[in-house]
């Protein structure tokens, strides 16, 4: 099918109306409800495709409160569809159902910004997103060339907090593609795509000291949160170019007159290459142990790098290419940049697999009140992706 008969077999009103439909539906991370919910209408739209849609249980996830207990997070299920499993070239694509909007924020309603600007709760990052991967499938479908390649679907419900929950799921679904496709919007409303990306990692670091009256024996006391702050300074003193570190939020202490026995730090890392990420984590084991030293404390570490920073191989790079030559086929001028933002385009890489993983809508604003999808996105990026998967059928990348 050329590039005009793909556009012809998108339906632009249909693509609409779904992400109006879902973006009404709150997906905040948290809300279980709401991704239930959501999960049921994704598993109704993806019935018309051929396969098995499944709803599939999220992994156990563990979290630190703020007391330095563990406790079990929940997460809503996900998403699986497989489609001709037994063919030889078969793809991934994959989406998040799940928004950064809780329940209880205010942005739960959808605005006309103009007669092509739609403002939404998760319109652009993803809802819009999935409506391209849907429909990109419905129109490959129709183009004779289904039977020559196979696909499975993963639509998960915690992107937007690391993908714990789904992380194993993601790479058991990578396994043996040839490659994949992942649905995050645009990184610029221009429609450039986001090339290489650096990593992500999240800790959360226990200290118990020893309480004491903060006149009488202030001695007898080990300060947890002296020890904290000594931690925070050693760590911003580990960056490089290469990696930034960023303390969020301490915790801990009590009156003015007590020496604090407890704290909790959680800090965020951002690798920009694997080689950057290992020497933190060998830097951070070192650094633990010098500060339960100079500060007679105990420590506790939680969480580590969840997402590896994403390069850009040589066959990933064949794949971008693809994708810009089927944009130019199209009328569409395909660029991509660096950045520094992850996604699940970072697990896949990590599993060898090449991927592009802002094939969604343009838009912008995304994880704000002011997020907005550009509506004749919705079909121009469904015929974009509809083409790149008509053309790895015809074996592209062979």
């Amino acid at each position: 099918m050329t590039g005009k008969g793909i556009i012809g077999a998108i339906d632009a009103s249909a693509m609409l109306a779904q992400v109006q439909a879902w973006s009404r539906v709150n997906t905040g991370t948290a809300n279980l409800a709401g991704l239930a919910e959501q999960a049921a209408r994704l598993a109704e739209a993806f019935a018309v495709l051929p396969g098995k849609v499944e709803l599939v249980e999220p992994a156990p996830v563990t979290a630190i409160a703020a007391d330095g207990s563990a406790f079990d997070k929940p997460h809503g299920k996900h998403l699986v569809l497989r489609v001709r499993p037994q063919a030889n070239r078969r793809i991934l694509l994959t989406g998040h159902m799940d928004t950064v909007f809780p329940a209880d924020h205010p942005f739960q309603h959808q605005t006309w910004l103009d007669g092509e600007t739609l403002n939404g709760p998760g319109v652009a990052d993803m809802k819009g997103g999935i409506a391209v991967m849907l429909h990109a499938l419905i129109a490959f479908e129709t183009t004779g060339k289904a039977d020559a390649l196979g696909y499975d679907v993963l639509i998960n419900s915690d992107e937007e907090t690391g993908s714990l929950a789904s992380a194993a799921l993601i790479a058991e679904l990578a396994q043996g593609k040839i490659a994949a496709l992942t649905y995050e919007p645009a990184a610029l409303p221009d429609g450039t795509l986001a090339h290489e990306r650096g990593g992500t990692g999240n800790y959360s670091i226990t200290l118990t000291g020893k309480s004491a009256h903060a006149g009488r024996n202030p001695h007898e006391g080990r300060n947890a949160v002296v020890a904290a702050a000594d931690l925070i300074l050693r760590l911003k003193a580990l960056e490089t170019p290469e990696i930034t570190i960023n303390p969020a939020r301490l915790e801990g202490g009590s009156a003015n007159n007590v020496v604090p026995d407890h704290a909790l730090l959680r800090f965020n890392i951002r690798p920009k290459t694997i080689a950057a990420g290992a020497a933190f984590e060998q830097a951070l084991a070192g650094l633990l142990e010098d500060i339960a030293a100079a500060h007679d404390v105990a420590l506790h570490r939680h969480g580590g790098l969840t997402r590896p920073p994403k390069a850009v191989d040589a066959q990933a790079q064949r794949l971008f290419d693809l994708v810009r030559e089927c944009g130019a086929e199209l009328g569409q001028v395909i660029r991509w940049q660096s950045t520094g933002g992850v996604c699940d385009g970072n697990n896949i890489a990590a599993c060898g697999v090449p991927v592009v993983d802002t094939m969604g809508v343009r838009g912008g604003a995304i994880h704000s009140p002011d997020e907005y999808l550009i509506v004749p996105s919705l079909a121009e990026r469904a015929a974009l992706s509809a083409r790149v998967i008509t053309r790895l059928a015809e074996g592209a990348l062979n």
